[in-house]
């Protein structure tokens, strides 16, 4: 069974960082897509960051330049450096790890809560 376990939320100010840290419980290179979502109150989860096998990188247009995704394979790890922050950042961010290769399944972490005041 696929494990995946976020670390690092947290509440900080606007125009602060943070940096999310994913650990899976297999090789990274077992999915074909590793990614962030969040989940603000009353609103619908978001695709944030993925990155896939190959290393190709995709962001959602809100967080362009401000986010980076980034992974260290001998670690089995996915983060994501959040910079600039602003409080409509403010969410529960899931690691997200995808296996397609027959049938599409998602794999999700429990959640971490990120809170930005202003």
């Amino acid at each position: 069974q696929v494990q995946l376990v976020e670390s690092g939320g947290g509440l900080v100010q606007a125009g602060g960082s943070l940096r999310l840290s994913c650990v899976a419980s297999e090789s990274i290179f077992s999915f074909d897509n590793m990614g962030w979502y969040r989940q603000a109150p009353e609103k619908q989860r978001e695709l944030v960051a993925t990155i896939t096998r190959g290393g190709f990188t995709n962001y959602a247009d809100s967080v362009k330049g401000r986010f980076t995704i980034s992974r260290d394979v001998a670690k089995k790890m996915v983060y994501l450096q959040m910079n600039t922050l602003k409080p409509e950042d403010t969410a529960v961010y899931y690691c997200n790890a995808r296996k397609s290769a027959f049938r599409v399944v998602d794999y999700w972490g429990q959640g971490t809560q990120v809170t930005v005041s202003s």
